[in-house]
This record gives C-alpha cells, structure tokens and sequence, in this order.
C-alpha cells in the first residue's frame, strides 16, 4: 500500500514535468527558436545541416545542452590525436551555443596552432579561418575581452607580423572592464612592434598609475604589489632604450646621433644557399654577420602564384567566414633559421608529410622566401637594431616598402569589426619600415626530383654566398663576443 500511494504522489509530478516540457518547446518553436536565429545564430542554415534527432533537442531548447554533449566528444577527439574529427565539432558547437566563450577560443588556439607536421611545423593555412572564427566569436560576444584578446595573440605570436592588428585587437579587448590586469602589459609591447614607441609609454604609464591606485587600496594584494613593481620596471626600461636607441634624440630632430647604439646601422651580411637533397627536403645554409645569439631568420616555401599571397606571408585577414575546407593543393611551409656563430644550418625535412606540403602538379614553380623583421628582434637584438631597424641594414637584401607602417586610431567605421564593438580607422603612419627579403626560385620537379633531377642535385643561392664562410661549423660550440671583439663583433 505505502508503494501505490507513493505512485500516486509522484503521478501528478510526471504529468507537470510533462506538460511543462511540451509548453517549453512550444514556446521555443514558436517565438524563441525565430527570435535566436535572426539576432544571435551565426549561420541561418544550421538546421538543413542537423540530423533530425539533433532538431528535435533544438525544438525542445536543448540547443546549449546538445553543445556541451558534442564539446565534451571533442575532449575525447582531443586526447586521441583526432583534430580533423574536431573541427565540425566546433563549427556546430559554436552555432548552437554562440555564448559560450570557452568554445571559441580553444577552437581558435585549435585551428590556429594544432594541425602539425612532423617536425612541429603549424600548418599556416588554416590561420585565416581562427581570425575568421574570432570575428564571430567577437561579434556574438561584444561585452567581453577574451575573444578579442585571443585574436589579437593569434596576429600578435603566431602571425608575429602586420602588429597593426595586434594592436587593434588588444585595445578593443582593453576597452572591456572585465579585461585581466595581467594581460593588459601585451597592448605596449604591440605597440612597440607596431613603431608606436610613444604610445606603448603612455599606455605603461597608465597601467602603473591604476596598478599603484589599486596596491594602495589594498596594500595586502601581493598579486597589486607584484603588477606595480613589474610596470614600473617596464617602463624604466623602456624610457632606457628609448634613450640608448637614440629614439629620443631623433624625436627631438637631432643632427648628431652618434654615439647611439643604433648608429651607425649595422650591416647583418645575410647569404644563403637552398639545397634539394631528396624529394621534399631542403638543406639550408647561409651566413649571418651578427654575433649575439638569438637571431631567426623566417623562410617560407610556397607556389609562386599563390593566391593572396605577400612577400613571406599571406593576407592573414582575407577569410570573411568560417571555411574549414582549405585549399589541399596549396604548399605554404614556414620555418626559422636559427643563427649561431654568424651561420645557420637547417635541414627541412617535408617528406613525411605531402598532404601538408602536396607540391602538387597545379603550381610548376616555387620561391623559397627569407624575410627578417627588426620589430620582432629580442631586445638584446633591438639594441643595436633599434625599435624600428634604424640600426639595421643589409648592403644586399634591405627592402623598405614590403609592409606599410600602420596605426590603428578611434575612428567612425571599420568594415572589419563589428560596428557595436569597437570602431577604428586605419591610416598610413609616417616613416619606412627597413626589413631583409630574398627570393629564390624552384620549379616543382626541383622539389620532387623528378625527371632530369634524379641525378642532379637542384641548388640556389644569392650572389653574395661563400661556401668557405659555412664549411667545417662545429655547432657544439658558441663564440661569444668578448672585449677584444675585432671591428663588425657587436
């Protein structure tokens, strides 16, 4: 008896239940479901792309619930090595659940970071599609920083050039209240990459004023006293090489900068040769004349017609929407010559990966790239180079007119952001930006050694390279400059 009454007690809970999940999908059906596809569903076509019991947890406001299953698939995806399986879990997962900030920025970091080859290498053509995914993380997200804040890390590490967009990005994220304090010192340091040296000071500046506010408000913050002291530092050593760079002095129109150690511009003598060796691996030698250890020279291996493409880059920023589905038959490699003792030696090996790098029958010819920028020199390089490479030349390879010197401002319109987020307009700053470049030519049947070069050995190099100056390199030990340095050591 006790268990029929408790089955008759617990009858008119299952019939409330019951009928207050019908009453939710029909209010989602009919008001709410309409409502989220025109003001917050990223793609109006997502239900012709669901399986039917997927719609059916979509009519019934599962939408969020049906995420988090698909997310927590994807860790499983994650853990196995499966990141092809991830990516239409993203994509979904983000349609479903366009709140839901966690989504968006591991997929960006995914996207952006974990298709690899076998030497650790990212694959670069998929970086327009994170960019494209933060826009829409951004967008459906406005009020918060972390999605323009990833953006901005995304152009600011692994792009680690166009710094205008860095810092577009990171001022819109500095713009949010909910910014992190430790993360707002990343807006000077783009700054100083983008040339606006002045800037990254006031913004230091800033920083260390609200920093000291907060610690005197809370003297027992050891985290407020730890961000005080590193923006003071910060800023210390900023003003240092501001002075020791000449910066200063240049600001000021001064006729006489010698004495600075930026002047006079220190000649880097880059020379190289690229060697195929066997189908898809290159040997890399060259020369380097800068002794302090710490120098990376970029080189990219691409199809020389490559569409979107820019001396050592591409148009980062061309996808408008989320496409996954990238071009197979593309070949853009990208990777760093270390320099040590004024040489470098790399070997690239892409032969276990001809789906990353397919040299495909489309392209007939190929460049292999080098490109150095002074604005991502370590400081300990910046030194001698200066912010902007007013330190830096080269007698043979010094281009000045393959990125533009952009800043970012408070403007009307921007095309690119949202209109309710953050509005900025581009303009053209003044002055050059000095930075190393040169090409060498490849045709496909170089690369793959076929036909006549089988047996031939395929080889390049600059005008400029001496064989005698990287022969015999015993790379176990670093020659480090010394007092008795003679003339050209640093």
């Amino acid at each position: 008896m006790a268990t029929n009454r408790f089955r008759l007690k617990k009858t008119p809970l299952i019939v409330a239940a019951a009928m207050s999940f019908v009453a939710a999908a029909g209010l989602h059906a009919g008001l709410i479901r309409d409502f989220w596809g025109r003001n917050y569903s990223s793609d109006k076509g997502i239900v012709g792309s669901l399986a039917p019991d997927q719609i059916l947890l979509q009519l019934f406001g599962f939408r969020e619930f049906l995420a988090g299953i698909l997310w927590v698939r994807a860790d499983s995806f994650f853990d196995d090595g499966n990141y092809d399986a991830v990516l239409p879990i993203i994509q979904v997962c983000t349609i479903l659940d366009p709140k839901q900030i966690d989504i968006f920025s591991t997929g960006m970091w995914h996207i952006a970071y974990n298709f690899t080859d076998e030497e650790q290498r990212s694959d670069r053509r998929y970086i327009p599609s994170a960019l494209a995914l933060g826009k829409v993380g951004t967008a459906q997200n406005p009020n918060t920083y972390e999605l323009f804040f990833e953006t901005g890390w995304i152009w600011y590490h692994k792009i680690d050039d166009d710094y205008h967009q860095a810092v577009r990005w990171f001022q819109a994220a500095q713009e949010r209240p909910d910014m992190q304090q430790g993360r707002r010192n990343l807006l000077a340091n783009a700054l100083m990459r983008n040339n606006q040296v002045r800037e990254a000071m006031s913004t230091y500046a800033e920083l260390l004023d609200a920093a000291r506010t907060s610690y005197e408000n809370n003297p027992t913050d050891f985290s407020g006293f730890q961000i005080r002291d590193t923006l003071e530092n910060n800023l210390d050593t900023l003003i240092v090489r501001m002075v020791q760079r000449g910066w200063l002095a240049s600001e000021r129109k001064d006729t006489n900068l010698a004495g600075y150690d930026t002047n006079p511009p220190f000649d880097v003598d880059f020379s190289v040769r690229v060697t195929v060796e066997d189908p898809r691996v290159l040997l890399v030698t060259g020369t380097w004349n800068v002794a302090p250890v710490g120098t990376r020279v970029r080189i990219v291996l691409r199809d020389k017609n490559l569409k979107d493409a820019v001396p050592a880059g591409l148009d980062w920023d061309v996808a408008q929407a989320v496409d996954l589905n990238i071009d197979r038959d593309t070949t853009f490699m990208q990777d760093q010559l270390f320099v040590k003792n004024r040489r470098f030696r790399r070997r690239i090996d892409m032969s276990r990966d001809p789906t990353m790098y397919p040299i495909s029958d489309r392209s007939k010819e190929y460049v292999v790239e080098f490109y150095y920028n002074p604005r991502s020199a370590p400081p300990h390089i910046q030194d001698k180079f200066g912010f902007n490479g007013e330190g830096f030349t080269d007698k043979n390879f010094l281009m000045r007119d393959l990125r533009k010197n952009l800043i970012w401002e408070k403007g009307d319109k921007d095309p690119q952001v949202p209109a309710y987020t953050a509005k900025w307009n581009l303009k053209e700053g003044s002055g050059d930006q000095p930075l190393l470049y040169t090409k060498l030519e490849f045709s496909r049947d170089q690369l793959l050694r076929r036909g006549e070069w089988r047996t031939k050995v395929p080889s390049a190099q600059t005008k400029n390279f001496d064989a005698k100056r990287v022969a015999n390199v015993d790379e176990s030990v670093i020659q480090v400059p010394t007092l008795r340095a003679t003339t050209g050591d640093e």
